[in-house]
């Protein structure tokens, strides 16, 4: 039986820093589309605008509990997908670093949505709000030590598991 090591918060350091990143870009694209002149901005008919606002928010709406679906199976599936390398750390780190990027970019999408409909001539308050649950998605799918952890230990004994074989 090999030794086994404990994953370190260093291994998560760059997803938190695209973590960063990301909410760096909401900010600073909010920002932006705040400062752009109403030249830049096109004015869509408010039937039309209405529509499309109403029809991202129900997108956005879904985003979330599909996000939190596709994390939790790629979390399974990282878990049991077979792996030939030999340190299993890797593996638990590259497949980690997959399902949070995956997720921070679903729900970054959210945030797109905001940037899109200020864009098209809607106010500030939407644009706040698509932003906003964009920042408290990029909150709720950051990286977990503790499904870290889960996920490097669960590969470990199946690597154990496959030298006794």
């Amino acid at each position: 039986m090999s030794k086994f090591t404990p994953p370190l918060k260093s291994d998560l350091q760059n997803l938190w820093l695209i973590q960063g990143l990301l909410l760096t870009t909401l900010v600073l694209s909010s920002v932006f589309c705040l400062n752009t002149d109403e030249q830049i901005r096109s004015i869509m008919p408010n039937d039309q605008r209405e529509l499309f606002r109403s029809i991202m928010y129900v997108i956005a709406i879904t985003t979330f509990p599909m996000t939190n679906l596709i994390r939790y199976i790629q979390l399974r599936l990282n878990q049991t997908m077979p792996f030939s390398e030999v340190d299993t750390r890797k593996v638990a780190q590259k497949r980690y670093q997959l399902t949070v990027i995956v997720s921070m970019l679903l729900i970054m999408s959210v945030g797109a949505y905001g940037i899109l409909m200020f864009m098209w001539g809607d106010k500030q308050n939407t644009l706040f709000i698509f932003s906003g649950l964009s920042a408290l998605g990029l909150f709720l799918y950051r990286p977990k030590l503790p499904e870290y952890e889960a996920l490097n230990q669960a590969l470990h004994n199946k690597s154990d598991d496959q030298k006794e074989l």
